[in-house]
């Protein structure tokens, strides 16, 4: 019998492979941790009758099988969604207000932005750069959509992926010889901040805060500058900032990255670019 390839189970594989985690793929796209194992299942043993993961204790890793497979179920997916948009709604108009922090703007966006643009081009972006906490601060219908930061267990809306931060600065900095750390921070009210601090104190390494700010680009800045190191979601990192794996820095946790989106008051347009958000999350 002819077998297909069901979109949801090649959601499903990407999203295990982008994660390297069962649990974690199945948090992304909101389903129990049985039900990602059982499509996985069908997917290798009734569908493809190939095995696509190296499956160890800790560890979840592709085949050759699944590598394979991995690029041209990015490019179905993307394909899937870019054909029900442009038949079910090609003339869509309207107007739709997203607020972002400007790291995730800059990082995670111009992709996604573009792709919506293609399949919606009558529709209006209003983009609003602000902090999390700026944003949440906003009363409530003032956008139709935000890309918050989270405490992992506190998610104020729908997951979209989970990122561990790391310490962040120029490749052989002499910094981390200084007998005060010195930081490049956002400003007080920031988890980021709150956690390098406590991090920081739990091992009782002394550091001294040289640049504080609510924008990432004057963090970078610092950084760029030689005068600080930062901390950082790892997906953020580019060239020429580098991660600083040193035994003298402590760990860091993790940070979700949620989408809040007001359905009692969702338009057509802003369902359109949620979606287009959470394929864009899950194809990084």
């Amino acid at each position: 019998m002819h077998q297909s390839l069901d979109p949801e189970l090649l959601r499903t594989f990407v999203a295990i492979a982008e994660h390297a985690s069962f649990t974690r793929a199945a948090q992304a796209l909101n389903r129990t941790q049985s039900a990602i194992s059982m499509q996985m299942k069908r997917l290798e043993e009734d569908v493809l009758g190939r095995q696509l993961l190296h499956r160890e204790p800790r560890n979840i890793s592709l085949t050759s099988e699944g590598q394979a497979l991995l690029q041209y179920a990015r490019r179905i997916l993307h394909l899937h969604h870019e054909a029900l948009s442009a038949i079910r709604t090609p003339d869509l108009v309207g107007k739709v207000s997203i607020g972002a922090p400007d790291d995730y703007v800059l990082r995670f966006l111009p992709d996604i932005l573009k792709r919506f643009a293609q399949c919606y081009p009558l529709i209006e972006i209003e983009l609003h750069c602000r902090t999390s906490d700026e944003l949440r601060a906003l009363p409530e219908g003032t956008l139709d959509l935000h890309i918050l930061s989270c405490r992992p267990g506190q998610e104020e809306g729908e997951l979209l992926r989970r990122e561990a931060l790391a310490w962040v600065g120029l490749a052989d900095t002499p910094l981390l010889d200084q007998q005060l750390l010195p930081l490049a921070l956002y400003e007080n009210g920031c988890f980021f901040r709150d956690w390098t601090v406590s991090a920081l104190e739990n091992i009782q390494r002394p550091y001294r805060i040289a640049c504080s700010s609510p924008s990432l680009t004057a963090i970078r800045a610092a950084v760029l500058a030689g005068l600080a190191i930062t901390v950082m979601p790892r997906c953020l990192i580019d060239a020429p900032l580098s991660l600083l794996n040193h035994s003298a820095l402590p760990p860091l946790p993790e940070v979700s990255l949620v989408l809040c989106h007001n359905e009692q008051r969702a338009t057509a347009a802003s369902r359109c670019l949620a979606e287009e958000i959470r394929q864009g999350f899950r194809a990084l």
